[in-house]
């Protein structure tokens, strides 16, 4: 035993190393305790354990190693350094655990190893188990088959990369061993369910007897779409929402989409392994292809198909393979032999995807010319080849090796081509077929559906057909304009008939119109016709040339101009008539003469050609206004225009009438439907007067007008032809003069660039300066639009000329083109912002098409090839500088370049550097010669430039690099990222190479806005890069590190370091958040014109600041920056949006330290959209056990827009100790700014929440103490926690309950105390609960008890979903092996049973019988000592007392309550209030919503109809308390008509004038009847509220609003001005209002008065006569003491408010004057003590030098004449009334009482002596008078009907007075139910009066006492309404508090027998606090929720609706039926305006 007690003493860690075994035994064990006891998963005793985790497994001793596993499986699944272990963990279980006898350790092992998935550690651990196949024993084998299967089961294929297994499985089905081969098929079935068929082919060389049995496995497999069940921790949004369906009832409808997400469809082709052909290829297969003989050229190919029937191959270089294929296809005369060689190629392309594509280019022009073949098989086989090439390539790429063929002669081979096209077209989407693809296609297919052979014809239908169903009839009708109708059928036909690939629907297209696609079609000026007409322009072709109006043509050439205006009819996007007008034919003059003689005076059209110019002057005049007074419609342009240039036409000599008359046309095209046909007639007489000096300006107004009506394109075209086909070079220089203008105004879009070009060079030549001028200012607008690819036509021009072509480029760079100002009027404009900058990009892309290119191909001759290839590097040298040459003399060259491309790639490797040079220099010209076709020919010319940049020569390096630079300008990024290329150069470890590539990417990437998702390749050599040891490849890879991530986002870059050994990975991962912050925003999509700024310009004022939120929400590759994103890091207004740049676009600038403003800025609407985001799950939900990295950004990056820059970095900053600075700036500015800590509090609590993780408890105590005071503050601000608040917040306070330290315990619980102020304890229960799970018994313990609290506090109704469900829960914990939970758990259920008695035991159900026995004993003990309950809570915890109005109206502030909070918390000590209107704090409303919600309430209603009315005559039945107890609710009964008219009061609030003026109506009819007004009793704070409600929306939202009939407001006004003075008119019921709601009334009455809106109104001095009429009854007839109270408080925060005007304070203190007037009279019913606390507390925020200061004296003297009348009328007893204020001797009021006493004591000399204690509350005469008299007043009182009320009040005073005084005589001579009402009212102000502070303290603790007050509801009848004295509480007291509800509930209690009086069980009163309004309110409203979901969730016993509002029932079961039929009609009216 010595040694035994030797390791005993040894610490854990050491005793698991121990050799004794039973050392080690016993240390795993304490060891398993230790793991699952550390709540930080960050704590440093994990670290410890690190180096031992893996002897855990490995034990050699089976029973320690049992334990051991046990508590490895522990450290995994809570230590976060654990993915540490992963490898060696692992790896120790394959070897030591799969082979262990034991079925539990293989279980424990399994779970380890899933575990480890679970922690993100996956990959790590598939290799460990794929390495344990391979181990010679067969059960390790079977077990990690069995795991990988259990993984795959679990996690599914998206986080078990199944690629690496299907590799194994077929040798696993090789195994000897039957276990392992069943396993492996188990497994094979797992794969097949997640991945389907594309299992098959791998499978394919199994035994064939498994493969069936394996399929017939398969088959049993259930179709439905296999989901992942367990998440990584990186997943748990997923893994909530699964849990969320799971609740629902399993897969809940809502799955269906994000299913499909979640398994990957796996591509076959992935998961095959790769075949290497070349090598395999027979040795003389070069040689036998080329053979003389047929057959051993066949030989050669069998060997070729063969090979390439693997369905996957390697890559390699297989040019010549490829090379030597074509030529059989091309040459070979055996047409078999074609055949085969087509299939050869087929099995290439299939196999080799898309590393195919390179050779694609080369191929297709063969195959497609020999479709000349007729032979079935050939055809076939070549189909197939090319369809299997095309899927290698896109379609752009070999589009122009297609249209090439289009145009050949074999009828075959157009055929073929065309159902090539089409069904190449079916593999497009709108996206991959642009317009610029569809336009050279469409043009060639339509000569083939002309075509004589009817099989050409059919092909080209086909095709036709199915681009109109890929793009949509919008991008393609276009292109069909000139097509006939039947035709036109026909493609339509066939369109419906077409299936595409992608399995879209028709017409999906047609509604992309906003997309990129159709956004080309619909440039500015007019979608798609404008466009078009340069189309059938520059298209030869079918479309006859349009540009035919050359020299000399005569105008009339009517048909080519409507072939040219066919576009135009799409242009005319909005009207119909137009449309049809534009194609006008021809008029003869005969015709056109009648047509004019119709609209145009006699006269005129007699003197058009009168002699006499005055005469012709004249007849121009009326034509003029003739045209002007014409409709549109009615307007015959031809016949007009025609009538014009009718002799002398445009001859016309005098100056007047031509400009007349040119004024006339301009008139005619702008007000008519003018065609081209109108045009063509007056155009040519334009462009002669054009350089007219007197007629020139009118002619180029008329030209516009024209441009405007047809067009620009084609208004230009023709004016500039004719200008040039005539010799006046003025008319030549100022037509291009107006075309410069006209450009400007209309935009360039569709302009024929070719045609202009062609003139401007005429121009150019011209002899006369000017217009050479012009010539080149209209250069310079083209400049504008074009850019400098303009200048490339202009390059043979003379250098003089050059040179001012350049000077006018110059002037221009820099500007941008101006917004076009014409053209768009007449046009849609719903082109869009994509339209506009697709429509830009063409054009630059356009001049390039123009460009007349050279086709160099015959002049690459085999010669010139083998010269570049020669050995001599001189004759290599002469071959270059020949392709120099060639390429210099061609200028711009057609992509076709035959063999060059390959011998130039082999020059780039030559050893002779100044070739390689000379090579670069030679591709870097070809790009610029070749334009953007260069793209095809990146992969194998591009890529090897890119090696040639890892040359060890500085100047090599610098070539290649501009090489490449010229490359991407023509190609675009697109090109080099998309494939494996770059990644694999990127993966040579050159560092030359490395640095210059890096450097290359990372001043490329930042410019795109997309990237393929190939680039995600490049990131695992980035990796390797930072870790280079050469230091400046790793710094080229940090600064590019940035870019990777703005386009792959953060997430995906932190999952790539997966594969980086551990240490790696640190580094890295610290380097990616290092660049996080440096990430740049994606750019903005190219703002191309001015005109965009409001459509581009915008977004990209917001992009840098939504960059962060961008990546963060999801990492898609868009290319569009969404703008709606733009407000993803809180920015909603524009100039937040630009403080938000600031902040996050420099994040290295060093900010001046300004920590002046305000700490948190306020946002609008900021946390809302946050919100928001949150829900839509653009953000991360707060929801983690331990805060990831990614969280911690999200939050940096949501504050940055509302928290100050400095405090920010305080905040996030590394070291605690900043942390504690931003504790305490935060503490500081916490009254300051409450404004904008509420604005940002979802923030702080989220930062807050990162605190407790912290372990320096200096941060937690701080952090606890900001709780403690922001809780406080939020109390008195009324505000209420949102849901997303609490979420994100409670949880993570409670893990800090079961903290070990006490004091934070404390905290914690003091500030979960003060939450229910401002959260629901209903809401808060279930977040406590959850924490009673956790696996910290302290934090158990506490849990338990704080549930148990809040059962205390707000007894039943807290528990949630149900008590009976939270009650079983609480009781599982009885059975918990931690005392102190144990006992928790006991103790709460005995609270829970001192509230509800026996049925504790129901709720719970069954317990083992030794818990029931614990409880039981434990229900004994408590009953011997019954207070035991409160006592406990007094010591454990601060008191929760209550202040009923912190609870008050949520979030709401009157408008002038800027109080400090020392004054709230002083008023809710000391004010009074109805306990009848305290609402519990679930059912809390915010105002403001209700407020602007229009009519939310009423969409609730329909449930009320249900209510059965009849049970309202049946007769009450007294319920039995027993009874009451079992009510599965613990809610009071509440009556019908209470309901209705609750829904009434609720409608009076309502934003619909209509429905408000309605409920305003009923509710008066109701006060004005006498018998149903008493109905409204217990309504009339709620009804007021609605009220007062009402009249700040009139207030705030109606009187603004100008489409608001003001007639309407006045309506308004006079409904609640009338009910309200009917209300004020009824005493009893007037003085129902309490405090708060008369404050915030008098508040409303007071504001309408002074609204300068109001007067203006017609009716507006009548509506303000009224409501001073109002205000009067309202001080007259309410509760004097309310009143006073309320203008008391009125006036002090009127004060207080510096905006509220000086008039308003006048206004109150009238009131106030009033009811000093009154006071003589009122005296006896006031209740002085609580009017003089309010003074205090009023004279404590003004004292006496504060007022002087006031600009008035009213307020001083108001108060002075106040206290002067109270003294005069009350004496010296005054000072008796002192009794609610604290410290009397501090107050100032009590001073002031004295010297004002003094003062008329010295006046009288004769002062009153009776000052004793004891002095009556009755007037001084009576207490002269005899006792006797004065108590047979109070009686008469009494008796009498009126005044019963307040004679009971009197005599309570006058009894409490007088305690000795003897009353009994009186009642002697009355009735024995005279006698038991007097006692139950002297009982029920009792309860009342000092009852108060019980009900809502539940321990009957004072106010006073240090603690947070918590709301409940007067419903649950409180266990503890026992005294503190400790005496036992009998059943009586719970019978008296059941009578006095009973009696306010309207109950009879009479007939039951009397109790014994209740003042001897009440303790010593507390203070009575004040209510505030909004709460009643509240309570109403949620009631009708509540009936609503109860309604619908529970069959209820009719006679009870449960509700859990207050339920003030009709006086009495009679007066109840008397109001049932109108009741019932009202219903009936309410159902009827509901429908």
């Amino acid at each position: 035993m010595g040694d035994d007690s030797e390791w005993m003493k040894l610490p854990i860690d050491q005793k698991c190393e121990h050799k004794l075994w039973k050392a080690r035994l016993n240390g795993y064990e304490e060891a398993l305790k230790l793991f699952q006891k550390i709540d930080d998963e960050k704590s440093p005793e994990w670290s410890k354990y690190l180096g031992l985790i893996k002897k855990f497994v490995t034990d050699s001793n089976a029973v320690a190693q049992l334990k051991g596993l046990e508590a490895a499986l522990a450290y995994v699944e809570n230590a976060h350094v654990a993915g540490k272990t992963t490898g060696e963990v692992a790896s120790g279980v394959v070897n030591k655990v799969f082979n262990q006898p034991k079925a539990r350790a293989k279980e424990l092992g399994l779970d380890i190893c899933l575990m480890y998935i679970e922690i993100e550690k996956g990959e790590a651990i598939q290799e460990e188990l794929l390495k344990g196949l391979d181990n010679k024993n067969p059960k390790i084998i079977v077990a990690c088959i069995e795991t990988l299967r259990k993984a795959l089961s679990e996690f599914g294929s998206k986080i078990i990369s199944l690629k690496p297994i299907i590799k194994v499985l077929p040798k696993l089905f090789e195994s000897r061993e039957k276990a392992v081969r069943d396993e492996a098929k188990l497994l094979a079935v797992e794969i097949y369910r997640w991945i389907r068929d594309a299992l098959k082919p791998p499978l394919q060389n199994i035994n064939s007897v498994q493969l069936k049995e394996l399929e017939e496995e398969w088959f049993k497999v259930s179709s439905a779409a296999p989901k992942q069940t367990r998440f990584l921790r990186s997943q748990q949004e997923l893994k909530a929402k699964f849990e969320q369906q799971q609740g629902l009832g399993g897969d809940a409808d809502g799955g269906g989409d994000d299913e499909e997400e979640a398994v990957p469809q796996v591509d076959a082709y992935e998961l095959l392994e790769a075949v290497e052909i070349l090598s395999k290829l027979p040795k003389d297969f070069y040689e036998k292809i080329e053979a003389k003989k047929w057959q051993e050229r066949k030989e050669a190919l069998e060997a070729v198909e063969l090979l390439v029937k693997n369905p996957k191959l390697e890559s390699g270089d297989y040019a010549d393979l490829v090379k030597v294929l074509k030529k059989v296809v091309g040459k070979d005369t055996n047409v078999m032999l074609v055949a085969l060689a087509a299939k050869c190629l087929a099995g290439l392309a299939t196999g080799l995807r898309k590393k195919f594509g390179q050779y694609a280019g080369h191929v297709v022009p063969t195959i497609l010319e020999k479709f000349k073949e007729k032979k079935p098989q050939v055809v076939q086989a070549l189909q197939e080849a090319i369809d299997a090439i095309f899927l290698t390539t896109t379609l752009q790429n070999i589009s122009e090796d297609i249209l090439a063929v289009m145009d050949n002669k074999n009828p075959t081979i157009k055929q073929q081509t065309s159902l090539f096209i089409a069904r190449s077209f079916r593999h497009c989407t709108p996206s991959t077929l642009p317009k610029s693809l569809l336009k050279p296609f469409c043009a060639a297919l339509l000569k083939h559906i002309n075509d004589s052979a009817p099989e050409v014809r059919d092909a080209g239908f086909e095709a036709l057909g199915t681009a109109l169903k890929v793009a949509g009839e919008k991008a393609v009708n276009p292109f069909l304009a000139d097509v006939d109708k039947l035709k036109l059928d026909r493609i339509k036909e066939c369109a419906e008939k077409v299936e595409l690939v992608y399995g879209k629907k028709t017409g999906a297209a047609e509604k992309k119109e906003g997309k990129p696609v159709a956004g080309k079609t619909t440039a500015l000026p007019g979608p798609g016709g404008d466009k078009e007409t340069k189309d059938a322009a520059t298209k030869p072709g079918p479309l006859k040339k349009a540009s035919a109006v050359k020299a000399g043509a005569p105008p009339k050439k009517g048909k080519p101009a409507t072939v040219a205006g066919t576009g135009g009819a799409g242009a005319k996007g909005k009207k119909g008539p137009e449309i049809k007008e534009i194609f006008e034919s021809e008029l003869s003059i005969e015709v056109c003469e009648e047509k004019a003689a119709a609209v145009l005076p006699a006269s005129c059209i007699q003197q058009l050609d009168s002699g006499n110019w005055k005469e012709r002057l004249a007849c121009m005049e009326e034509f003029q206004k003739a045209v002007e007074l014409m409709e549109r419609s009615e307007m015959p342009c031809q016949a007009l225009v025609r009538m014009l240039a009718k002799k002398p036409g445009w001859k016309e000599t005098n100056f007047q009438v031509m400009q007349m008359k040119l004024h006339v046309v301009a008139l005619i095209a702008q007000k008519g439907n003018f065609s081209k046909t109108s045009a063509q007639v007056v155009l040519d007489g334009l462009v002669d007067k054009v350089g007219d000096v007197k007629c020139g300006s009118n002619a180029k107004e008329a030209m516009t007008a024209i441009a405007e009506a047809c067009q620009l394109p084609w208004t230009a075209e023709q004016v500039v032809a004719m200008a040039f086909s005539q010799k006046n070079p003025k008319n030549q220089s100022e037509t291009l003069n107006w075309l410069s203008n006209a450009i400007k105004e209309f935009g360039f879009s569709g302009l024929n660039v070719k045609a202009f070009i062609s003139n401007v060079k005429t121009a150019l030549a011209a002899t006369n300066p000017a217009v050479r001028t012009s010539a080149i200012t209209l250069l310079g607008v083209m400049y504008l639009y074009v850019g400098p690819s303009l200048r490339m036509f202009f390059e043979d021009e003379k250098p003089a000329l050059l040179s001012q072509i350049d000077a006018e480029f110059e002037k221009m760079q820099g500007q941008t083109a101006p917004a076009p100002t014409r053209g768009i009027s007449r046009h849609s404009v719903g082109g869009g912002d994509d339209g506009e900058e697709e429509e830009q990009e063409e054009v630059g892309n356009d001049v390039v098409d123009l460009l007349p290119r050279t086709d160099i191909s015959d002049k690459i001759t085999a010669e010139l090839v083998s010269k570049i290839g020669d050995k001599n590097w001189k004759i290599r040298k002469e071959g270059l500088d020949e392709v120099t040459s060639i390429i210099n003399e061609a200028k711009f060259i057609e992509p076709n370049i035959g063999e060059l491309p390959a011998a130039l790639k082999g020059r780039l490797n030559d050893s002779n550097k100044i070739l390689v040079q000379q090579t670069l220099s030679i591709l870097q010209q070809l790009a610029t010669a070749m334009g953007p076709n260069i793209k095809q020919y990146v992969k194998n010319l591009g890529i090897p430039v890119i090696t040639v940049l890892g040359d060890s020569k500085n100047n090599v390096r610098a070539a290649a690099l501009a090489t490449v630079n010229a490359w991407a300008e023509q190609t675009g990024m697109k090109e080099w990222l998309e494939g494996e290329d770059l990644s694999e150069e990127l993966k040579k470890e050159n560092p030359f190479l490395r640095q210059e590539l890096l450097g290359w990417l990372a001043e490329k990437l930042p410019a795109l806005r997309s990237v393929p998702s190939d680039l995600l390749l490049c990131v695992p050599h980035l990796y390797s890069c930072l870790e280079d040891r050469n230091g400046d490849v790793r710094k080229k890879a940090q600064d590019a590190l940035p870019f990777f991530m703005m386009h792959l986002g953060f997430e995906k870059m932190a999952k790539a370091t997966g594969k980086l050994k551990p240490t790696s990975k640190d580094q890295v991962l610290a380097m990616l958040e290092k660049a996080k912050a440096n990430m740049p925003a994606k750019p903005a999509p190219p703002a191309k014109a001015s005109y965009r700024v409001v459509g581009g310009a915008a977004p990209a004022k917001f992009q840098p600041a939504s960059a962060f939120a961008d990546d963060l929400g999801s990492n898609t590759m868009e290319s569009k920056p969404d703008p709606k994103k733009a407000k993803a890091g809180g920015l909603s207004s524009k100039t937040k949006g630009v403080q938000g740049k600031k902040v996050l676009s420099k994040p290295n600038l060093k900010e001046d330290d300004d920590k002046s403003g305000p700490i948190f800025i306020i946002v609008p609407n900021g946390k809302e959209q946050r919100m928001k985001e949150e829900k839509a799950l653009k953000v991360l939900k707060w929801n983690f056990t331990t805060p990831r990295d990614e969280y911690i950004e999200q939050l940096k990056t949501q504050m940055s827009t509302c928290v100050a820059k400095w405090l920010q970095d305080e905040m996030f900053h590394a070291d605690f100790q900043h942390h504690n600075k931003a504790l305490a700036v935060m503490i500081e500015h916490l009254e300051s700014e409450k404004d904008g800590v509420i604005s940002c509090l979802d923030l702080i609590l989220k930062w807050l929440t990162l605190r407790f993780f912290d372990t320096n408890t200096s941060v937690l105590m701080k952090t606890l103490e900001y709780l403690k005071l922001l809780f406080s503050l939020l109390s008195q601000e009324e505000y209420h926690l949102t849901e997303n608040e609490a979420a994100s917040f409670i949880p993570y306070l409670i893990l800090k309950v079961g903290e070990p330290k006490d004091v934070i315990r404390k905290d914690v619980r003091a500030i979960l105390n003060r939450m229910c102020l401002i959260y629901p304890a209903s809401k808060m229960f279930p977040f406590i609960m959850e924490g009673t799970k956790s696996k910290n018994s302290k934090q158990r313990a506490e849990c338990l008890e704080e549930l148990g609290c809040l059962v205390e506090s707000y007894g039943m109704n807290v528990c949630q979903p149900t008590p009976g469900k939270a009650l079983k829960e609480m009781a599982t914990h009885i059975g918990d092996r931690d005392n102190a939970v144990r006992n928790a758990a006991l103790n709460t259920i005995v609270t829970v049973y001192n509230v509800h008695g026996d049925q504790v035991f129901k709720l719970i159900g069954n317990l083992s019988e030794k818990d029931m026995s614990m409880l039981e004993e434990r229900i004994k003990r408590s009953a011997k000592r019954p207070s035991a309950a409160p006592v406990r809570q007094a010591e454990e915890k601060p008191q929760r007392t209550q202040n009923i109005s912190t609870n008050a109206s949520m979030m709401r502030k009157g408008q002038a309550e800027d109080m400090s909070s020392k004054l709230n918390q002083n008023r809710n000590m000391g004010s009074h209030s109805e306990t009848t209107h305290t609402v519990p704090r679930e059912f809390q409303l915010d105002l403001d919503e209700i407020e602007n919600d229009n009519g939310t309430v009423r969409c609730e209603m329909p449930a009320l109809v249900q209510h059965k009315l009849d049970d309202i005559f049946e007769p009450v039945l007294i319920p039995e308390p027993k009874i009451r107890a079992v009510s599965p609710h613990f809610d009071d009964m509440h009556s019908n008509t209470a309901s209705t008219i609750n829904f009434v009061i609720s409608q009076v609030a309502s934003g619909d004038i209509n429905t408000s003026i309605q409920a305003l109506t009923q509710i008066d009819e109701v006060l004005k009847q006498e018998d149903k007004a008493e109905a409204m009793s217990g309504h009339i704070d709620q009804f007021l509220i609605a009220t007062f409600m009402q009249l700040r929306l009139i207030y705030n939202t109606h009187m603004a609003d100008e489409k608001l009939d003001k007639d309407e407001i006045v309506r308004l006004y006079s409904c609640i001005i009338g009910s309200m003075i009917t209300l004020f008119q009824i005493e009893s019921l007037a003085r129902e209002a309490s405090t708060g709601v008369l404050k915030d009334l008098m508040h409303g009455l007071i504001t309408l008065m002074l609204d300068s809106r109001v007067e203006d109104l017609e009716e507006g001095e009548q509506v303000i006569r009224s409501v001073n009429l109002l205000v009067v009854k309202v001080l007259e007839k309410s509760d004097q003491t309310n009143i006073l109270s309320a203008l008391l408080v009125l006036l002090q925060d009127s004060l207080l408010a510096t905006a509220s005007s000086p008039k308003f304070s006048e206004l109150v203190m009238k009131c106030l004057w009033r009811m000093v007037r009154l006071l003589p009279e009122t005296i006896n019913s006031i209740n002085l003590d609580r009017i003089l606390l309010d003074i205090h507390i009023f004279m404590k925020v003004f004292p006496k030098e504060k007022l002087k200061q006031c600009k008035s004296e009213f307020p001083i003297r108001t108060l002075k004449t106040l206290l002067h009348t109270l003294c005069k009328l009350k004496g010296p007893k005054i000072l008796d009334h002192l009794t609610m204020i604290d410290n009397k001797n501090e107050s100032e009021l009590e001073a002031h009482l004295c010297r004002v006493m003094k003062h008329s004591m010295d006046q009288t000399g004769k002062a009153d002596k009776d000052t004793e204690k004891g002095a009556s509350r009755i007037e001084e005469k009576a207490s002269k008078a005899k006792v006797n008299d004065i108590l047979a007043e109070i009686f008469k009182k009494i008796g009498s009907k009126e005044n019963t009320k307040e004679g009971l009040a009197e005599l309570y005073e006058y009894k409490k007075k007088y305690s000795d005084a003897d009353i009994e005589p009186f009642l002697k001579n009355s009735s024995q139910f005279f006698q038991s009402y007097v006692e139950r009212g002297l009982r029920l102000i009792e309860t009342e009066r000092e009852g108060k502070g019980r009900i809502a303290t539940s321990t009957g603790i004072s106010p006073q006492m240090e603690g947070t007050c918590v709301p409940v509801s007067t419903h649950t009848v409180s266990s503890s309404i026992g005294n503190t004295n400790g005496e036992e509480v009998g059943p009586s007291v719970y019978l008296e508090r059941l009578k006095i509800l009973r009696q306010r509930c309207g109950l009879d209690n009479a007939k039951q027998e009397d109790r014994p009086p209740l003042t001897s069980l009440l303790s010593k009163p507390t203070l009575p606090t004040v209510a505030s309004s909004t709460d009643m309110l509240h309570s109403k409203l949620s009631q009708l929720r509540e009936s609503r979901e109860q309604y619908q969730h529970l069959d209820l016993d009719s006679n009870q609706t449960h509700s859990s509002g207050i339920g003030t029932t009709l006086a009495s079961p009679s007066s109840a039926a008397a109001n049932i039929d109108d009741l019932k009609k009202r219903l009936e009216r309410i159902k009827s305006s509901r429908k």
